[in-house]
């Protein structure tokens, strides 16, 4: 071969290996191994903190209510705000104006890539009807509801404004709301005039106008997730019509609208098990038992009495459940903790034959822990590791501040699920290893359960402390979401 032929073989050979080299470079860059995903929670912004920029808050546009947050603090701050809690009580202070403008610039500046964020409910301060009302005593209920709506716009607009093009999907919590807590209407003034905050993100112009024409209705949506996600769902639920606790606005119970959520639920299931998409569900309130009210009224469970539940009934986990092989996730909050659960359905009947009885379906569930510090915690968010392909949550990391308030807050990793744990993803079958770990472990001495402690409420404090105090019930009430499966768990049979 001559030296001009052995050159330009040599040079078709580099330019083929350069060219293969950038095909499998676009190729990796196309079809990541995980992709990122912010998780937030439990807002809680209070637009009280300083009571003297109320009024202009009230008469203002959300747009304008940026630079009106951001002047400094009145000199009497702290003795108007003590005027309003003293009116108010709570248990704790609520999201300043600090705090939130923190907490969004420290998740994005931990994931500035993210795929999309997730925020599962309670945007607005606790008790917003009664501070409202404090303030304005003669207001109508018409003007709280567009305040609130006002706040929860805000809110939206800063995390939008915070993470830029990354789309922000919402839910609805059981203080966002027109009429008070737990309280809310079907097709009521507020969801009309909150629709607009949640409409925003959708992949599309048809899923906008879905959004918009579903929403002002019962505060639920279903929107496609973006790629590389391959045929991602994201069902947003407000379950605040299925809670407990829930009345109408006009403070009567109302059966018929969590009926309603049910049946838009498993309409919207049907939908996409019939477009073959890989789900997630996202709402504020988790099924299953309410372990700080069952135990905080020390509620004698094992002799005869029932403990305390989140929702009014099973149905929410029925119908998730029946849809277990498409649902990847399940996206809760409330408990402002950081916690795992397990939703588990019934079991059909074994065969004669059968060798073993039949698995229940079952789903994983995350509880994202608060921003809001409300109790004692410090603030945290979830920055997790999503595989596109498969849609499930690989792996996943919390960070949590230094302070309460937000002021030269130091936002920090404070622990890694697959390193804390050694599992190597975040799936219902990871969680039901671990929950059955942790019922087994009734002295919480194995590092797994230890981890769990410390890191249930973000910097510890009390609840960290209570819970070594009722691990045994509380490690029952993870996967046991009924009455009847909780007390076989943590009521031992009698010899």
């Amino acid at each position: 071969m001559s030296l001009l032929r052995a050159r330009r073989t040599i040079a078709r050979t580099l330019a083929l290996g350069m060219v293969c080299t950038a095909f499998t470079y676009a190729a990796v860059a196309q079809h990541p191994s995980t992709v990122p995903v912010v998780m937030l929670s439990d807002i809680h912004f209070d637009p009280f903190h300083d009571p003297a920029k109320f009024e202009r808050l009230r008469t203002a546009p959300a747009t304008a209510w940026q630079k009106i947050l951001s002047e400094p603090d009145a000199p009497t701050q702290e003795k108007d705000l003590a005027k309003i809690v003293k009116s108010c009580p709570v248990r704790g202070i609520d999201t300043p104006w600090t705090l939130l403008e923190s907490s969004l610039a420290a998740a994005h500046a931990q994931s500035p890539h993210a795929l999309f964020v997730t925020v599962s409910g309670d945007l607005v301060v606790h008790k917003i009807d009664c501070r409202f009302r404090a303030l304005v005593h003669d207001a109508t209920d018409a003007e709280f509801s567009a305040f609130a709506a006002k706040t929860v716009a805000y809110v939206a607009s800063e995390l939008r404004r915070t993470f830029g093009t990354t789309p922000v999907y919402l839910a609805l919590g059981n203080n966002d709301s027109g009429c008070g807590d737990y309280h809310e209407a079907e097709d009521s003034p507020f969801l009309h005039s909150a629709a607009e905050s949640f409409g925003d993100d959708a992949q599309s112009p048809a899923g906008r106008k879905d959004i918009l024409r579903v929403f002002p209705v019962s505060g639920n949506y279903s929107v496609a997730l973006p790629k590389p996600i391959v045929r991602g769902r994201l069902i947003v639920l407000q379950d605040l019509f299925l809670s407990r606790d829930y009345a109408g606005c006009n403070g009567k119970p109302d059966a018929a609208a969590g009926a309603a959520e049910i049946d838009w639920l498993r309409s919207a299931l049907t939908a996409a098990h019939a477009r073959h998409e890989q789900v997630w569900i996202m709402a504020h309130i988790p099924p299953g038992v309410n372990i700080y009210s069952t135990t905080i009224t020390h509620v004698d469970v094992c002799g005869g009495h029932t403990p305390v539940m989140f929702l009014g009934n099973e149905k929410l986990v029925e119908t998730l459940t029946d849809f277990a092989a498409d649902i990847r996730l399940t996206i809760f909050a409330h408990t402002h903790s950081d916690e795992m659960r397990l939703l588990q359905g019934i079991s059909a009947p074994a065969p004669d034959n059968a060798k073993s009885p039949p698995k229940s379906p079952s789903i994983a569930a995350k509880l994202v822990p608060s921003i809001s510090p409300i109790n004692g915690n410090l603030p945290g968010f979830t920055l997790a590791d999503v595989d596109p392909h498969t849609a499930t949550l690989k792996d996943y990391r919390v960070i949590g501040a230094d302070n309460q308030i937000g002021i030269n807050a130091k936002w920090t990793e404070q622990y890694r699920f697959s390193t804390t744990y050694s599992k190597p993803a975040y799936t219902a079958e990871t969680v039901a290893s671990l929950v059955a770990a942790f019922t087994a472990d009734k002295e919480t001495r194995t590092p797994e359960s230890q981890a769990y402690t410390q890191h249930f409420m973000l910097g510890g404090g009390l609840k960290s402390i209570a819970l070594r105090f009722v691990w045994p019930q509380y490690a029952c009430s993870l996967a046991n979401n009924t009455e009847a499966t909780y007390r076989s768990c943590a009521c031992p049979a009698k010899p």
